[in-house]
């Protein structure tokens, strides 16, 4: 997907083509500047207990893969699919991803689409297809320009050797080589444009969390931008602020994402710091304990087959919760620091 520019030599130019190689080079390589997609992680609620050898698999692929292992990580996703193969169309469609990576010295486009087109053909009903037929379509379209600045780019070089042997036709050539250029970098834009869209998000984009109870509703906004929503489920006792230990209801007020857990029931966690100061203070007029352990949380392990109809009663004990791919998503995008607006 990250596409190389040819290195073009010119005879009495090299000074300038280089500076406009350079740049070429620049203009591909923001293909994955705006990349969101890594492995899925896996954590819980308000108790910590341990994974499955599947997630924690999961878990050291995606590890390998920020530490730029990229070979040890392709390996570990390969004995997920050895060993899991009902986790066969996630894996390859990160393995896809990875293939791709622009940091990965040893990407190959290639492999790159076989993964998502075997994950297409062989999993009609996975929840990546969707997102799989779309990354097939622009990895083959920046292949496709690609191909065309380099058939452009031969074709200045051919021109330019024509003006060293052909004095007289200098004028005419230089003309026709400015306009090639132009068109070229025409081409390097569009490119750049259509590389910026195949991923919506940038990782760890999200500086506020926003909780609407009575609309059952979660958004991710970045630099006051709505980025995406979800329908949530809330604790079982919805209505007003959480008051004390037990009470069922969800917190209302700001907070901050202050951890995140990755081996409880609940899949993945991101764990609230309620209670705030405002928070200590009601629950010791009431003469209470306030209560802890809020979380924007996943499904229960092994309840994931549920999905958003999840949604269709507030089951937490005052947690926040979306469906395990939400989850895996949200704390992507939300570090440690997030704020938290809980509004009723």
């Amino acid at each position: 997907m990250f596409l190389r520019s040819s290195n073009i030599v010119l005879t009495d130019t090299k000074s300038n083509m280089g500076k406009k190689q350079s740049r070429m080079g620049k203009h591909l390589n923001v293909f994955f500047a705006c990349i969101i997609m890594a492995p899925l992680l896996l954590c819980g609620c308000s108790h910590f207990d341990g994974g499955s050898q599947a997630k924690l698999t999961f878990i050291e692929a995606n590890d390998f893969f920020s530490q730029g292992n990229y070979t040890a990580s392709l390996a570990k996703y390969q004995q997920i699919t050895e060993k899991y193969p009902t986790a066969g169309d996630r894996v390859l469609f990160e393995m896809g991803i990875v293939y791709a990576y622009p940091g990965n010295e040893q990407k190959d486009y290639q492999r790159s689409l076989k993964c998502f087109q075997k994950l297409i053909k062989d999993y009609p009903g996975s929840e990546y297809r969707k997102d799989s037929a779309l990354m097939v379509f622009n990895i083959n379209n920046v292949i496709i320009k690609d191909s065309t600045i380099a058939t452009q780019h031969t074709h200045i070089e051919t021109l330019q050797q024509e003006i060293k042997n052909n004095g007289n036709e200098l004028v005419t050539l230089q003309n026709k080589i400015e306009a090639l250029e132009q068109e070229v970098r025409s081409k390097e834009s569009e490119n750049v444009k259509l590389q910026k869209e195949i991923f919506a998000f940038p990782k760890g984009a999200v500086d506020k969390i926003l909780i609407e109870k009575k609309v059952r509703r979660l958004t991710l906004v970045s630099k006051g931008k709505v980025l995406k929503t979800y329908q949530i489920a809330l604790g079982g006792n919805p209505n007003g602020p959480k008051e004390r230990q037990g009470d069922n209801k969800t917190p209302e007020g700001s907070y901050v994402i202050d951890s995140r857990n990755r081996g409880s029931l609940y899949h993945l966690s991101l764990h609230i710091s309620y209670p705030n100061e405002k928070d200590k203070k009601r629950a010791k007029q009431l003469g209470v304990s306030p209560g802890g352990d809020i979380m924007i949380h996943g499904l229960k392990n092994g309840f994931s087959w549920v999905g958003d109809r999840h949604r269709e009663a507030d089951w937490t004990k005052g947690c926040i919760a979306v469906t395990d791919e939400e989850i895996v998503e949200i704390a992507k995008l939300a570090p440690n620091g997030t704020i938290v607006e809980i509004r009723p």
